[in-house]
C-alpha cells in the first residue's frame, strides 16, 4: 500500500517482500523505494532511510537497525514507550522526531476489530515523515480494501496519523520529501 500511494502521488516506487524462512510465524521483510525518478535496482534494501517494526517482538534482533541512514526514521508498533522498550539510547543519535512508538495494534483493534497494524502505520508514517500525504495513504488502503473494511482501515490510519502529528511538537525537519536523495528506501518487518 506505501508503494501504492506513492504512485497516486505519480511518483515511482517499488515493492517487495523477502522472506527468510518458510515457516509459519517467521519473520518477513519488506522492502519499498519511492523515488522521483525510475529506480532501477532490484536489490534488497541494505541502508533503509526509514524502518517500519510492526512486530516489536522482532527489537531485540541484533542486525533489526543495521543500516540504517543516521537521519533515518524509525516507527514502532508498540504501546510502550522506546524506554520501556529499552531503545531510548540506542536511537538518541537519530535526529529529534525521528523516532517513534505508536500504538498501531491497539488502534487497528479499536477501529478494524482485528489486531491488524499494516494500515495503521502507513497512516503513522505519512505523518511522521512527511514522505506522502495522507490522502493518498487513504486512498490505497481503500484500492486495497473495499467498502467497511476498506473504510475501517482508513480510519485507523487517520487515527495513527492524528495521534502521530499531536506527539510530534514539530514537523521534521528533515522529511524525507525535502532530502536531495533521489530515492527513499523503506524497510519493514
Amino acid at each position: 500500500m506505501l508503494s501504492i500511494a506513492a504512485f497516486l502521488e505519480g511518483r515511482y516506487a517499488q515493492a517487495f517482500p523477502s522472506f527468510g524462512s518458510e515457516r509459519m510465524g517467521a519473520p518477513v521483510m519488506a522492502f519499498c523505494r519511492i523515488s522521483d525518478r525510475p529506480i532501477r535496482l532490484r536489490e534488497p534494501v541494505t541502508n533503509p532511510d526509514a524502518l517500519i517494526i510492526q512486530d516489536p517482538t522482532l527489537l531485540q534482533q541484533v542486525s533489526l537497525f543495521e543500516g540504517l541512514q543516521p537521519d533515518g526514521f524509525v516507527l514502532i508498533n508498540s504501546a510502550r514507550s522506546l524506554e520501556e522498550l529499552n531503545l531510548a539510547s540506542f536511537l538518541k543519535n537519530l535526529p529529534r522526531n525521528h523516532t517513534l512508538a505508536v500504538p498501531a495494534t491497539e488502534l487497528a483493534m479499536r477501529h478494524v476489530g482485528r489486531p491488524l497494524p499494516n494500515s495503521t502505520l502507513l497512516g503513522g508514517f505519512a505523518a511522521m515523515t512527511g514522505e506522502l500525504r495522507l490522502a493518498s495513504v487513504l486512498a490505497a488502503i481503500r484500492q486495497k480494501f473495499s467498502g467497511k473494511i476498506g473504510e475501517s482501515n482508513a480510519a485507523a490510519a487517520q487515527a495513527a496519523y492524528d495521534l502521530v502529528t499531536q506527539c510530534m511538537p514539530i514537523p521534521p525537519l528533515d522529511s524525507l520529501t525535502r532530502r536531495t536523495r533521489e530515492e527513499a528506501h523503506v524497510e519493514a518487518d
